[in-house]
Formats: C-alpha cells, sequence, structure tokens
C-alpha cells in the first residue's frame, strides 16, 4: 500500500518511513501541506491508501490542508499531533478526518490505526445499515439512503462515520449498544485502542446537531439514542 507522510520533520519522517517500510507500506514523504497536495494530483500512479498528516506544517496548517484533501479526494486521512484536547480531535474530524493520533504515540498503535482506516476505505460506506426510508427522530430526521442528516429541516454536514454511527443507534432508539458492538460494526474493528474514537466522534455529533442528550452514555456498557420530544 502507498502511504502518503506528510512531516516537515526530516528525522522523524526518516525513522517513521524505515518502520513503515518494513510493515510493508510504499511510503512518499510531503514536508509541507503544498507538497502533500502536489503528490495527491497525478492519476496515473498507483494511488495512495492512507495520509498520515502532521498539524504542524511550516507552510500552512494541517487541519487546512485536511480540508483541502477532502474536498478533491475520500482517501483516509489520519491526523498526528501533539494537540491532545478533545476540542482539537473535533475539529480535525468535523474536517473529515477519519482518525486522530495524539504524539508521543506506540508505533504499535500506529499501524493498528493505519490499517483500519485502510480497511475502512476498501470497504465503502456499508455498515449493515439498511437503506430504508428516512428515520425521524423528534426534530432529526435521517435519510438513510442519501446519507442526509437535518435537525428542525436545517441540514448538518456530518462527516463518514459520524453518519454511520448515528445511523446504527437511530435504527433501535432506547437499545443500548454496546462499545465493543458500535466498533465492530461501524468500525470494522475489534481493536480496543478505537474506543477514544468512538468517544470524540459521539461528541462531535452532540455539537453539531446541538441535542446533547440525543446520545446517552451508559456507563460502562456503551451508548444509546433517546429520541428527543419536539
Amino acid at each position: 500500500m502507498r502511504l502518503l507522510l506528510v512531516e516537515d520533520d526530516d528525522h522523524v519522517a526518516a525513522a517513521l518511513s524505515a518502520v513503515l517500510a518494513r510493515h510493508g507500506f510504499k511510503v512518499v514523504h510531503a514536508r509541507s501541506g503544498e507538497e502533500a497536495l502536489q503528490a495527491l494530483l497525478p492519476a496515473d500512479k498507483e494511488p495512495f491508501g492512507v495520509v498520515l498528516l502532521d498539524l504542524g506544517l511550516p507552510d500552512q496548517d494541517g487541519y487546512e490542508v485536511c480540508g483541502k484533501i477532502r474536498k478533491r479526494s475520500a482517501i483516509p486521512v489520519i491526523m498526528v499531533t501533539a494537540r491532545a484536547d478533545v476540542r482539537s480531535r473535533i475539529h480535525g474530524l468535523n474536517l473529515g478526518a477519519d482518525d486522530y493520533v495524539v504524539k508521543p504515540y506506540d508505533t504499535g498503535e500506529l499501524l493498528a490505526r493505519i490499517h483500519a482506516v485502510a480497511r475502512r476505505g476498501t470497504t465503502g460506506e456499508d455498515t449493515g445499515v439498511n437503506p430504508a426510508a428516512a428515520l425521524l427522530l423528534g426534530p432529526v430526521r435521517i435519510e438513510l439512503p442519501t446519507r442526509r442528516v437535518s435537525v428542525e429541516d436545517q441540514e448538518v454536514q456530518l462527516t463518514r462515520k459520524e453518519f454511520d454511527l448515528l445511523a446504527l443507534l437511530a435504527q433501535r432508539p432506547g437499545v443500548v449498544f454496546r462499545r465493543e458492538q458500535i466498533i465492530s460494526e461501524v468500525w470494522r474493528t475489534s481493536w480496543e485502542g478505537t474506543g477514544r474514537t468512538l468517544e470524540v466522534h459521539v461528541a462531535s455529533l452532540r455539537s453539531k446537531l446541538r441535542l446533547p442528550a440525543l446520545i446517552e452514555t451508559v456507563r460502562g456498557v456503551g451508548y444509546r439514542l433517546v429520541p428527543p420530544s419536539r
């Protein structure tokens, strides 16, 4: 698999490239946001399977680069940064990132996340959701076939995984989904480290929909969707 590594520190990039190469990745190194965007342009080359995007770039903010990538491609993007706060993670996911890794990270963890998002990219949007009629939950309307969500007739822009997560919970309102079950059905992986990503996606959904009580945390178990009253 070809992997685009966007990292301005040559020492970090060299060490990481060596590790990735030992695990079968063909690494292309970009030192700036502009180099990364140019690397994604040629259509006659083998496509990249994943973009590993550092946020501290010399020419433009990594968030900006992610937004530009997402406008032109659905390629999985993993953000790598020292910014560990939840707000930064939510911002990255809102821009279309598929995952978010905080420095310093374990190499094994990073490899697992790369393989996880690569699998998601090759399996498309299928999460086992039955494309039936729109789901109406109080002011929330979820159109499964078109993957559109609106609140009070105002469309809400969700990332792929945010929609998949919401659709899964919304098809069985009131039912508690175990964390492991959600991760298996939405992320197509059983890797435990995805749990933190799940928490960030739930927080992002609550914020975007402006209905914090819509998705209820069942402590020690998982989550359930509580239909709001109008």
